[in-house]
């Protein structure tokens, strides 16, 4: 039997080549056309398109997404206790991947000749068995990057790569949809009877139609090239670990704790301005085909600051740039919520520097969160990628429920009035103008000072990381050479 190498000279600790970085980066462009699709305009289809109540989706979005939440966690307790021939967490990115995309086409495929009842039931059991799948492909997604490597920088050249697939898909997406939902204005403008109305919803669910489709074939190439690309490195004392070892790992892991906590926080913020964003475009600034523009300024801030996070990760440390981030959210969500609708620029220039923020929270995060694998594996001795991230999941799944809801809830508290027989075409009150500005500014600004407060105890830091992992690994170097021949 071969003996790994020391600590020092691990393969893990490689430089990874240009193929794997790109194509871990190419697995969340895949992830975010399913997941960016339902969290931007799953609230808008819902209400305008297929017309349920925004209440009735509120409610909804709260009960889906807890159930995705514990999907995460089923999710990594399965990872945890396979081991393939291809690996850990490849199997499920490759067969997962088309089964997921195509769940996505019938969330957005909400049949026309139900009644509100049954369309309200379908909308339930398409939108949760599309949160269980997306679990099964995207824990194993996200714990790979913790098995690809056990380098900081390399590690952070992942998340940066992460990051920009995460906003390319993203951007892509609501440029697509934007772009054609804008040009159905003067149809939606000329709607004056139920007919019209019929017609205007046929013509918007056959753009939604089209791109779930393609988005079929498209995010399945990409999830493939993930699997071809990124394989795991990272040397395990146990193949498989089995529910009580799992426990054991989580309930002595500090680390993992405070950073759950702190983007649990975060994340709602960011959570509940997906699904308002549409609103936001159509409402405040008059052209939902703006959405697009708003998510190229807001998320596409990534692929002008993606490229220097790890440079930024080894100048301050991932700990420093994680704690410090959200002042750029506090501040931009600030200036949002005041910004007048006709001043565009002001706009766009508050989302650019709210999106600083949201670029570095979640790309410093999962580089946080992959670290954490090990520390928990040295206190341990017990290496649980699958129930660290799945973990980690679920927090940012309970954060989209309560985001999305607290989102919707915000346009009803606010009297939003949604598009009906016999209003087919409503003018909205001031109110739901205030909450829609206020879930796209404020709420984000409040969530991170809550996110920054708590992060301040995270125990942490690179240095410390470092220690950690090569005392782990000294350690499976001696056991295995205890029980070599």
């Amino acid at each position: 039997m071969a003996r790994p190498a020391t600590a020092q000279g691990l393969r893990s600790l490689e430089h990874l080549p240009v193929r794997t970085v790109l194509g871990y980066g190419a697995g969340d462009f895949a992830c975010n056309l399913a997941f960016s699709l339902s969290t931007a305009f799953l609230l808008y289809y819902y209400t305008d398109v297929a017309g349920i109540s925004a209440a009735a989706v509120g409610t909804m979005f709260l009960v889906v997404r807890l159930w995705d939440a514990v999907a995460d966690l089923l999710a990594g307790r399965l990872v945890d206790s396979t081991m393939t021939r291809w690996g850990k967490f490849r199997p499920f990115i490759m067969f997962g991947a088309a089964p997921l995309l195509f769940l996505s086409f019938l969330t957005f495929r909400v049949p026309t000749s139900f009644d509100d009842g049954m369309k309200l039931v379908y909308a339930y059991a398409t939108y949760a068995v599309l949160g269980l799948v997306y679990s099964l492909v995207n824990i194993p997604y996200g714990s790979l990057a913790s098995a690809v490597t056990q380098s900081v920088h390399e590690r952070a050249r992942l998340v940066s790569a992460r990051v920009i697939g995460a906003g390319l898909g993203g951007v892509v997406l609501t440029y697509v949809i934007g772009h054609f939902v804008s040009g159905l204005r003067e149809q939606k403008a000329a709607i004056e009877t139920s007919g019209d109305l019929i017609a205007y919803q046929a013509a918007v669910q056959g753009v939604f139609t089209k791109v779930t489709l393609a988005f079929v074939l498209i995010g399945t190439a990409a999830f493939l090239f993930t699997a071809w690309a990124c394989r795991e490195r990272v040397v395990r004392a146990q193949p498989r670990v089995g529910a009580r070892e799992t426990v054991a790992t989580l309930r002595s892991n500090r680390p993992l704790a405070y950073l759950c906590t702190s983007s649990f926080f975060y994340l709602i913020g960011v959570s509940a301005v997906g699904g308002s964003t549409a609103f936001y475009a159509q409402y405040v600034l008059g052209d939902i085909a703006l959405v697009g523009l708003m998510t190229l300024v807001n998320t596409g801030v990534v692929f002008v600051v993606g490229p220097f996070i790890p440079r930024i990760v080894d100048r301050f440390g991932k700990k420093t740039v994680f704690q410090y981030c959200g002042v750029f959210t506090v501040v931009g969500g600030v200036g949002l919520f005041f910004a007048p609708g006709d001043v565009f620029w002001f706009v766009l220039l508050t989302l650019a520097v709210k999106g600083v923020g949201t670029t570095l929270i979640n790309s410093v995060m999962f580089g946080l969160e992959a670290d954490t694998v090990e520390y928990g594996e040295w206190k341990t001795g017990r290496r649980a990628e699958g129930a660290t991230y799945a973990l980690f999941s679920f927090t940012r799944k309970v954060t989209q429920s309560l985001g999305g809801a607290l989102g919707a809830w915000a346009l009803a508290a606010g009297g939003y009035l949604a598009a009906t027989s016999e209003n087919p075409n409503p003018v909205q009150p001031d109110s739901a103008i205030i909450a829609i500005k206020a879930t796209m500014g404020l709420l984000p600004a409040v969530c991170a000072v809550l996110a920054m407060l708590v992060f301040a105890r995270y125990p942490l830091s690179d240095a410390l990381f470092r220690q950690v992992r090569d005392v782990t690994e000294a350690r499976k170097a001696a056991q295995t050479q205890e029980v070599a021949p």
